[in-house]
């Protein structure tokens, strides 16, 4: 199926894309409304968070320069000292945008 930019298939694209987007966070909703919430499940979404962050943060270390390195430090400690992914994604940027600043 391809879609054409004439016929509006960009605007069919981005109204299927947020569909997509809303199904998915409202299914999130529904189901954890439904179910309980005991020390097993808080510990999987707990973990869920630090996992989302070094899946988002490893490849840009991994590809990027010394700049997406040391933010890759610096979010690994702070995440290990406070435990709490919010401190290690500002550390993480703040990192990144002095390390380029000083080395440009």
């Amino acid at each position: 199926m391809t879609l054409t930019a004439a016929n509006g298939g960009v605007l069919l694209a981005i109204l299927i894309m947020a569909l997509v987007t809303y199904l998915t966070r409202a299914g999130g909703v529904f189901v954890m409304a439904r179910l309980p919430i005991g020390p097993r499940v808080e510990r999987f979404i707990n973990a869920m968070a630090g996992s989302v962050l070094v899946a988002v943060i490893t490849p840009m270390a991994v590809n990027g320069d010394g700049g997406a390195r040391m933010a890759l430090v610096a979010t690994a400690g702070v995440m290990l000292v406070l435990r709490k992914p919010l401190p290690a994604i500002a550390a993480g940027i703040l990192t990144a945008a002095l390390w380029r600043l000083v080395a440009s």
